[in-house]
């Protein structure tokens, strides 16, 4: 079976533009919580968000003519994108048409545009039908992310979206890495973006009571992920893409390799639409078939990325489902939740948690899990409280579960 690696990462943080700076604020227990700025939340309950700093220039990758016809997510996808090929070694921009025809797109998302197709509301329900995009179908939707990410860099191959919730760029990985495996490519950009910081997104979280609410005067306080005094999740924004190539060839060309993916698993519940089954069985399931492809025991494992959202369910849940999935091994694996210091970037987590992964091999650290003051009792792995931790990382997984009783991990592996 041929093997894939990952040559690139680029980074649009909320604690970090581009990927040293996005790894020195992590591995330093950084937060990128702050109060939104996008809007006026002042008649919301919840006013704190993970958003990308300003200094992100916008103008640097959407001309300013397009900037009403396109999502936030176009610009952070297209700064990650171009920081992950540079990283690479690759420039598709002086490649032929047919080396371009061998380049996929997967992108993963949760929302897409739906805070462009919100605005489009509001403009026109507002009385300012004039001022409407008339790309608002289209870019409204969620599969013109891939094409934008094709077009901007003249990418020929396949071009997809993966909209499963939380897990979004956890399975567009996952399924780059089965296209590398079964040779249907030899190199995917692949990773996820989200940006669903607005009031009408904001709003829906907030009827459904999983937001945090008690820390709008401490926003870097806010994301508390496995702690006792959990209030739930921070909402963010982000983008997170990696060059995925085909071992061989990216060994032919001399590239830098910063790990390998090892396995991919996936598994539903079939049980709610927003609720966790207690038990914790699918989502220790979807760890297991990981673990299960790439050939080593839980024992070979040394480092769990958490999807650690910082709700009170998802929290306990997913430490039944790593004592399950590791079963005695579960005690001895260091682990942290990248959402402590960034919030929660909906469909593109799971492609943070795995740039965060790879850097943390690279570089034998491991990243805390900031605001746990206190642990939940029934939250009692290691959870690295700050600071980090060095450690030498051969084996992880970057877990992930989400709304509809979706679950996916990925096992990393070191080259």
């Amino acid at each position: 079976m041929r093997r894939a690696v990952i040559t690139g990462i680029g980074a649009v943080s909320p604690n970090g533009i581009g990927r040293e700076r996005f790894w020195k604020a992590t591995r330093n227990g950084e937060s990128g919580v702050r109060r939104i700025t996008r809007f006026d939340p002042s008649g919301f309950v919840v006013q704190v968000a993970g958003e990308v700093p300003d200094e992100f220039d916008e103008k640097k990758y959407v001309e300013v003519k397009d900037r009403p016809h396109v999502s936030r997510a176009v610009p952070l996808a297209a700064a990650s994108v171009a920081e992950a090929f540079e990283d690479a070694g690759l420039d598709p921009h002086s490649m032929s048409r047919d080396e371009l025809r061998g380049i996929g797109v997967m992108v993963g998302s949760g929302g897409g545009s739906q805070d462009f197709t919100e605005e489009q509301y509001r403009l026109y329900y507002s009385g300012h039908q004039k001022q409407c995009s008339v790309y608002t179908i289209p870019t409204g939707t969620i599969g013109t992310l891939a094409s934008e990410v094709s077009m901007r860099f003249g990418l020929r191959g396949l071009s997809h979206i993966v909209s499963t919730g939380c897990t979004s760029s956890t399975d567009a990985i996952g399924y780059a890495f089965r296209h590398i495996q079964t040779g249907v490519l030899n190199t995917i950009v692949a990773g996820g973006v989200d940006s669903p910081i607005a009031p009408l997104i904001l709003r829906g979280f907030q009827l459904m009571r999983i937001m945090s609410t008690r820390w709008n005067q401490e926003p870097q306080r806010a994301s508390r992920p496995f702690s006792r005094d959990r209030d739930g999740f921070v909402i963010a924004e982000g983008s997170w893409f990696f060059i995925i190539e085909e071992m061989e060839q990216a060994r032919a060309r001399g590239a830098h390799i910063y790990g390998e993916i090892a396995g991919y698993g996936s598994t539903c519940e079939a049980y709610h639409r927003v609720r966790l089954e207690e038990c914790g069985e699918e989502p220790a399931r979807a760890i297991g078939l990981a673990l299960g492809e790439a050939g080593i025991p839980p024992s070979e494992v040394q480092y769990i990325n958490y999807h650690g959202t910082s709700t009170e369910l998802n929290d306990r849940i997913e430490t039944r489902a790593v004592k399950l999935a590791f079963d005695g091994n579960a005690y001895k694996l260091a682990g942290s939740s990248l959402k402590s210091m960034i919030g929660h970037p909906q469909g593109a987590c799971g492609a943070a948690g795995v740039a965060a992964t790879l850097l943390a091999m690279r570089d034998g650290i491991v990243p805390p899990t900031i605001n746990v003051e206190e642990p939940d009792p029934e939250c009692d792995l290691d959870y690295v409280p700050c600071p980090g931790r060095r450690l030498a990382i051969e084996h992880a997984v970057a877990n992930c579960i989400a709304f509809g009783s979706k679950n996916s991990a990925l096992v990393l592996r070191r080259v």
